[in-house]
């Protein structure tokens, strides 16, 4: 029998995104009384959008590298942590930090650090 997984606010919850026209993770937005998730938003474009249960995830076709430090990073771009797992950079904060948006949550890595 499959488990039900539970979210919290600021999880991963893939969904299809009507404005970039790409599935990817979006973070839940709010979730109702009953504890199912209503809103997910878009962690590139910053659409706010009701969640659709049972959407299915599809084989990625973005295979990510593994992260390394030094290396420099754009929106967008797919990456393998060897802690947090597969991840999509959502926004380059500062010239070397970053947001990356893990099946987990956002977490703010550092790149191009030389």
């Amino acid at each position: 029998m499959e488990e039900k997984r539970t979210f919290k606010l600021g999880d991963r919850a893939d969904q299809m995104c009507l404005t970039c026209k790409e599935e990817r993770g979006h973070v839940v937005a709010s979730i109702s009384k009953t504890g199912k998730v209503t809103r997910v938003s878009c962690p590139i474009c910053g659409s706010r959008v009701p969640y659709r249960a049972g959407t299915t995830q599809r084989a990625s076709a973005k295979t990510g590298a593994p992260y390394d430090r030094t290396r420099t990073y754009r929106r967008g771009q797919v990456l393998v942590h060897s802690t947090f797992g597969e991840g999509e950079v959502t926004a380059i904060i500062e010239p070397q930090k970053m947001d990356v948006l893990f099946a987990d949550r956002m977490r703010r890595l550092v790149h191009a650090n030389a």
